[in-house]
């Protein structure tokens, strides 16, 4: 029976295509035993676990085994069993993909961890999936980490060769015109830019394809596939979400009218907050709370998720200063926290520190407000160019 699986994890382990080496690779403790990587669908899961493998383990180690749970096998089997028997024979790294195909991924995963102690679990899953408090089964026992498409810096360093490093928030913040020194000698920024804006976030825009298909075909598998397998939506909504989707995305950036989507779509105002949070943990949108305030109280704005999905959703009707707020909320909010500003800033970080996005010089300044400018190489003070923020994985 493990033949089968160990030739398919043998070729794939060797015939990995990893552009470049992802940041969180780094981030997390592998010591644990149960390790969930979660990111949305084409960030490059896949990609990371057999990356993972290939360093850690090679491709001819019998002790460590790539699944994917799109294999029919697992319709007759259920993974703790197949754990069980993993064990057996000597097995104690079980990396799994698509964990979330399974129905009872979260009580197989208890079961292992409880019943196999000698096996420890790597999976990659939907971001829909629930890993903390709020699953009874994992909660205190499972490692979550987050995968996010490229940054700017990584799809610079594919792009041009390079090895430039990440940068902390606080270390841009003051050393920005430094890093400036040390980026600019090497490289143009505005000249990719635009590029990564474009097409740059999710890895696929490197292979041979029509990008924008690709992306909207994902979009799609998404609302389709993980949406109701994670959240148990009969597929008969699917319809209304896509709606859901089309109205955030061509309504603008301010807070969502709930009422009047409700009245669109022929549905409750309720269902609606909850379409909009399953849309957000797939990671198509993003929901900016007030300092203090989170779901199930209605955004202060909505922005999508990344602008690769601006330029899918709405090719013709792009509003830059919008690109530009959604570039810095993408950049920012995978490390920190990030709410909506007030009148004199765009987005407050953390509860402290205030940024507003500027596509021109602002004409008056305030001492607390870092200005995150475009268009600008090297900055000044509480200047700082926006691309660097791209920086910071």
């Amino acid at each position: 029976m493990f033949d089968s699986f160990f030739r398919t994890h043998q070729y794939l382990v060797e015939h990995i295509d990893a552009p470049i080496r992802r940041v969180l690779m780094d981030e997390i403790n592998w010591r644990d035993r149960l390790i969930g990587i979660l990111g949305s669908r084409g960030v490059g899961k896949t990609t990371f676990l057999l990356q993972y493998i290939k360093e850690s383990f090679g491709s001819r180690d019998k002790r460590c085994l790539y699944i994917n749970m799109n294999n029919f096998y697992f319709q007759g089997k259920s993974l703790f069993e197949f754990a069980t028997e993993f064990a057996k024979i000597g097995g104690t790294i079980l990396v799994i993909d698509q964990l979330f195909k399974d129905p009872d991924w979260s009580k197989d995963l208890r079961m292992i961890y409880d019943r196999c102690p000698r096996i420890k679990v790597v999976f990659a899953g939907s971001s829909v999936m629930q890993l903390g408090s709020e699953n009874p089964d994992l909660n205190g026992i499972c490692a979550s980490y987050n995968l996010r498409g490229f940054s700017f810096r990584e799809f610079l360093n594919l792009q041009t060769g390079l090895n430039l490093r990440p940068y902390a928030i606080r270390e841009i913040q003051n050393r920005h015109e430094r890093i400036s020194d040390e980026v600019l000698p090497l490289v143009n920024p505005m000249d990719y830019f635009p590029a990564y804006l474009h097409h740059g976030y999710y890895p696929f825009f490197y292979e041979k394809c029509n990008f924008m298909e690709s992306l909207l075909k994902t979009i799609n598998m998404m609302i389709e596939v993980d949406i109701p397998m994670v959240k148990e939506i009969e597929l008969k909504y699917l319809n209304k979400i896509k709606k859901l989707m089309y109205l955030l995305a061509t309504s603008g950036s301010g807070a969502p009218n709930v009422s009047q989507l409700a009245q669109d779509m022929l549905t409750s105002r309720a269902t609606v907050m909850s379409y909009i949070k399953c849309l957000s943990d797939s990671r198509l949108v993003s929901m900016v709370y007030r300092n203090s305030e989170e779901y199930p109280k209605k955004p202060a704005r909505l922005l999508m998720h990344n602008t690769n999905l601006m330029y899918a959703m709405t090719p013709t009707n792009i509003d830059h200063q919008t690109l530009l707020e959604t570039f810095f909320h993408n950049a920012i909010s995978g490390q920190y926290d990030i709410y909506t500003g007030d009148r004199s800033s765009t987005f407050l970080v953390d509860s402290n520190q205030r940024f507003r996005i500027c596509m021109e010089e602002p004409k008056r300044r305030s001492t607390d407000v870092i200005y995150a400018r475009s268009g600008i190489l090297k900055g000044h003070e509480l200047e700082i160019p926006i691309w660097m923020y791209g920086f910071l994985y």
